[in-house]
């Protein structure tokens, strides 16, 4: 499959229900920051999916790899966005489950070694559960797709080693239908609990407070990708 074939066939499954059980129930990830004008602490939490996006049965299934205007579009319609950077490292603290990476170097955008990649992570992993994180680069939310003077980007960043230290930092090199076996697409639902509060994500980073609970970038204003 060609990126657009792909794009096609993951929405038309994903969309029709076929996806994992385990997908589906989402993991707690806190945080927390001090408002620096008051000296208060304040907590949140938000609601991610275990796992990155993938198509199947609990007992027969795959990571599928996708660009960010089909994750946009499951994302919406499991209300849903993408994750920030700052996200990325607070699930990479929370999981339960932390992988070493694992490079490939040949046919990088080939389904064929999205496929074989899928079963050396399910080989390192060896049956564990929980939230796992290691795994992929995530496909992220962030102001510099809009400051890049190049248009059509994605952001990417994480594909974090065991020492905690990403190997791609935030990046918008890429056009945004380029897409390899290392860049996978993890849900967050929309409402976020802030103290007692549940607030749409948006609203949170509208608030010039608030949006450090879940950015970490001078520019915290890109919310969703367009398609």
């Amino acid at each position: 499959m060609n990126w657009k074939s792909r794009d096609s066939f993951a929405l038309k499954e994903i969309l029709s229900g076929n996806i994992p059980s385990f997908l589906i129930r989402l993991v707690p990830v806190h945080t927390r920051i001090v408002d620096s004008s008051t000296g208060k602490t304040i907590h949140a939490t938000y609601y991610v999916t275990p796992d990155y996006i993938s198509i199947g049965r609990d007992d027969d299934w795959a990571r599928i790899n996708i660009t960010p205007m089909a994750a946009q579009q499951i994302a919406d319609s499991f209300y849903c966005f993408l994750p920030t950077r700052k996200m990325v490292n607070d699930i990479y603290r929370a999981a339960a489950v932390k992988l070493e990476p694992v490079p490939m170097y040949a046919f990088r955008d080939s389904t064929p070694t999205m496929w074989q990649h899928h079963l050396i992570i399910e080989g390192q992993r060896q049956g564990r559960k929980g939230l796992i994180a290691g795994i992929k680069k995530d496909v992220v939310i962030s102001g510099k797709v809009l400051r890049d003077k190049r248009p059509d980007r994605v952001a990417i960043y994480g594909w974090h080693q065991l020492n905690g230290q990403p190997i791609q930092p935030l990046y918008t090199g890429h056009i945004n239908w380029w897409v390899d076996y290392s860049q996978g697409i993890r849900l967050v639902y929309r409402r976020v609990k802030v103290g007692r509060q549940w607030m749409d994500y948006t609203d949170v980073f509208k608030d010039p407070v608030l949006q450090k609970l879940l950015c970490d970038e001078e520019f915290c204003d890109f919310y969703r990708y367009p398609y």
